[in-house]
């Protein structure tokens, strides 16, 4: 799996909004991409999915801007890279015995061990919350590694 580009703002916006120091407090999509260094445009692009799946809510006007819709604590890096990418998947292989998907000798084999590492990716994701990467950013825990590279 690979994150995009949209999966990587995404992440570093909602990182940056529960890192800021009133979680009560909008912060102008201005201010974010400053923060961040994300380009303006293309973070309210991916804000506006980010509130449509309801990560995020805003407030219009002088002082509007986002907050996190839910705690840090209930927010995962696979809510988030997926409200922006779409399912997490190992790739576009489509699903084992759908479609025609096993109509060649042994494709089910791979379509399966395929459809496992998506499965892995999404729980190894699910098991990052917003909180976590906070702590970690702020020193506070480091960070949680469950494999050797």
């Amino acid at each position: 799996m690979r994150v995009s580009t949209r999966g990587d703002y995404a992440s570093r916006a909602l990182l940056s909004l529960a890192l800021g120091p009133d979680l009560s407090t909008p912060t102008s999509v201005r201010d974010l991409a400053q923060r961040t260094g994300l380009p303006q445009p293309y973070l309210e692009q991916i804000l506006l999915s980010l509130k449509g799946v309801g990560l995020v809510r805003s407030k219009r006007g002088v002082g509007g801007g986002y907050v996190l819709a839910r705690s840090a604590e209930q927010i995962t890096l696979a809510e988030i890279v997926a409200a922006v990418d779409g399912p997490i998947v190992a790739g576009d292989f489509g699903e084992p015995h759908k479609d025609g998907a096993c109509d060649h000798e042994g494709q089910f084999v791979l379509l399966g061990v395929r459809a496992d590492v998506g499965n892995h990716m999404r729980e190894h994701l699910s098991s990052f919350t917003l909180a976590d990467m906070v702590d970690q950013a702020r020193g506070v825990r480091q960070v949680k590694k469950t494999h050797s590279a």
